[in-house]
């Protein structure tokens, strides 16, 4: 037989795995091949593993197998955006509600709380008498600059005090010249409390306010709105010290009931524009 064919036929097609015969004392064991491993770099301490063992990281780098990705946000908020756009015009329209009512009417439980106490402004008329003394009772008005004078005392400020304060004032400075003088302050008549409302209403100009008022009130007192007035962008004018706070107001949503918060309490020489 032919060893180079034999060599050509064994390249053709491999023969057979013969079982391997035991070997006979003396022969000498056949080397094997030596097995090759992977050095895998092992994973950090913490590192959270999938089910398979592979590390997280590992499997998000992996190709997802998802047909394509969701739609951004962003993708998504031009419609958010025009839906708010449509409510807001629907709502000017007059065919949906108001989106952001604000503090709308609710139903009330219980008697209304108190009205805070009056404070002494300049105009306002005061009765200070003396308890069987009437050389020291006496109506005074509160001048512009605050003061009033009072005979044994002199000047003093009343302007913002309430009666009591100013009576307990009183009462501390007359002490040494009166003994259980028997005090007593009043408010004849409120002058001081003065708002200006101005622009298109029908009476425009001071009003004097005899209680707590607030601009839906005051605005009742100028006679109301007139026909060409801008009902929404009504602005009320507050000196607080050295500044000047502009409050808006939409006479409209009040009277539905809706941003009553805007609804405030008129002070002493607020200005109330109706442009």
């Amino acid at each position: 037989m032919n060893p180079a064919g034999s060599g050509k036929v064994g390249q053709a097609a491999a023969p057979a795995k013969a079982p391997a015969e035991p070997l006979e004392s003396g022969d000498a064991p056949a080397e094997e091949a030596p097995a090759i491993e992977l050095a895998v770099p092992p994973a950090p301490e913490g590192a959270a593993k999938t089910e398979t063992g592979a590390s997280v990281e590992d499997a998000a780098a992996a190709p997802s197998e998802v047909p394509g990705p969701a739609a951004p946000p962003e993708a998504r908020q031009p419609a958010a955006n025009g839906i708010s756009w449509w409510r807001s015009f629907a709502h000017s329209i007059g065919l949906a509600a108001d989106p952001a009512p604000g503090e709308v009417a609710q139903p009330t439980a219980g008697r209304p709380t108190g009205a805070p106490d009056y404070v002494i402004g300049p105009g306002d008329l005061l009765g200070i008498s003396v308890w069987r003394d009437e050389n020291l009772t006496r109506q005074l008005v509160v001048l512009p600059d605050g003061k009033i004078s009072f005979p044994l005392i002199g000047e003093l400020v009343a302007e913002g005090k309430t009666v009591a304060q100013l009576k307990k004032e009183l009462e501390g400075r007359l002490a040494k010249y009166v003994t259980d003088a028997g005090l007593t302050v009043e408010v004849k008549q409120s002058n001081s409390m003065i708002v200006y409302i101005i622009g298109r209403v029908n009476a425009p100009g001071k009003q004097v306010l005899f209680c707590n008022t607030n601009v839906l009130q005051g605005l009742a007192m100028a006679g109301g709105l007139n026909p060409f007035a801008e009902r929404g962008k009504v602005k009320i004018y507050r000196q607080q010290g050295e500044r000047t706070a502009v409050f808006p107001f939409n006479y409209d949503d009040v009277a539905d009931g809706r941003h009553l918060e805007t609804n405030i309490q008129l002070q002493r020489g607020d200005v109330i524009l109706v442009p």
